[in-house]
């Protein structure tokens, strides 16, 4: 991994935090992005010194702000010349209904618009990087989602927010990877494990305590993310679904090609109503 670089979302904590340094360790340059600053740089301070790594760096995004993942994109692009390696790993999982600024449903709009917005804007970078890969944390509760186009940004019912969320995370996969044929960049999606993280922060102590004895450590959480991302076996494989470094079934719903290019289709005009691209000024023009 010497001279690639890496992106990891929400790589401040949890299995983030773990995945980069895995990268680390494997001599990648890694950036940090998440949402704040501090926590950012607080998780490279121990990073680097559990890894000895001098190429991290963080980065400011903000999943829950398209405008946000824009500027994101456009400072990366301003500082680096190529992206190799980028990491979906972010996610929330609320206990109860919230909204990110844009007004879409949290869940929905961190784990899936924002990522599917990030990965467009990024997606030149990691063509002219090829060979390159995308990596989708999504999690086994995406067989009980189900997607509702009457009600795609959630405005009217909240329940199933999460496993909806994952398995647009599965159907994201599926379409991308049709649309990357013959490039060379190959995305997939995994099942982390039931891990111990901060997903869960909007929980009683209790629930999060029994996660901390009973769930997989971040660090074991992370296997699979580290080996979509580095492992040479999985160079040539796209659009599937993982679980334990293995491959496995995805559920039925995240096999209909039918309503992944659907789905895709909507997330873009939903993009386009709640938060469409800055018009540029009159100096830029």
């Amino acid at each position: 991994m010497k001279g690639k670089i890496c992106i990891v979302t929400g790589g401040n904590s949890g299995i983030g935090a773990a995945t980069v340094a895995g990268l680390a360790l494997r001599g990648a340059t890694v950036v940090i992005a998440c949402r704040s600053v501090d926590r950012g740089r607080a998780a490279l301070e121990e990073i680097a010194a559990k890894t000895g790594s001098k190429d991290l760096s963080v980065m400011q995004l903000d999943l829950a702000s398209l405008e946000s993942v824009r500027s994101f994109a456009a400072a990366f692009t301003a500082r680096f010349t190529r992206l190799d390696v980028l990491v979906e790993n972010a996610g929330v999982m609320t206990q109860k209904r919230q909204r990110t600024v844009d007004g879409l449903e949290m869940n929905f709009g961190v784990n899936h618009m924002g990522h599917f917005l990030l990965t467009d804007l990024l997606l030149p970078f990691l063509k002219a990087s090829a060979p390159s890969r995308i990596v989708v944390v999504s999690s086994n509760l995406h067989s009980s989602g189900k997607i509702d186009f009457d009600d795609l940004a959630m405005e009217k019912g909240w329940s199933g927010s999460y496993p909806r969320s994952k398995l647009a995370n599965m159907l994201f996969v599926r379409a991308l990877a049709k649309r990357l044929e013959g490039s060379k960049v190959v995305v997939n999606g995994l099942h982390p494990g039931v891990v111990s993280t901060n997903l869960a922060r909007d929980y009683a102590a209790p629930i999060r305590l029994i996660a901390k004895w009973f769930f997989k450590s971040p660090a074991q959480g992370a296997r699979t993310s580290l080996h979509l991302a580095t492992a040479p076996e999985a160079a040539g494989i796209s659009g599937r679904y993982f679980a334990s470094e293995k491959e496995t079934k995805a559920g039925e719903a995240a096999l209909d090609d039918g309503l992944a290019e659907r789905l895709w289709v909507e997330t873009e005009r939903l993009i386009a109503r709640v938060a469409p691209p800055a018009a540029p000024s009159a100096t830029a023009q």
